[in-house]
């Protein structure tokens, strides 16, 4: 059995890790969504389709009528199905 030290070093050692991967996560969202919506095209992606891709990788989406919204680190941004256009869709900041 582990002396009781050592165990409490390395569950600290496991809590520093795992917030310093979080710290680097939150501070490229807007650069992971940039890259997930433009290294596809669909023209034919729908505003229920988008928000299922963007919350399988874990993005705060929510289908709306005609848009997506997105919540990125407190900053919603309304994303609508681009068509034919590259990538798959535009991104604005949402106006409440």
């Amino acid at each position: 059995m582990m002396h009781p030290k050592i165990w409490m070093i390395l569950l600290l050692i496991s809590f520093f890790i795992g917030m310093l991967h979080t710290v680097s996560a939150s501070g490229n969202d807007i650069i992971e969504l940039e890259k997930r919506i433009s290294s596809f095209d669909d023209p034919k992606i729908t505003v229920q389709d988008l928000a299922f891709f963007l919350m399988t990788h874990n993005f705060d989406a929510k289908p709306m009528c005609d848009y997506v919204e997105l919540n990125l680190n407190g900053t919603v941004y309304k994303l609508v199905p681009n068509g034919k256009k590259p990538g798959l869709c535009d991104i604005s900041p949402a106006i409440s």
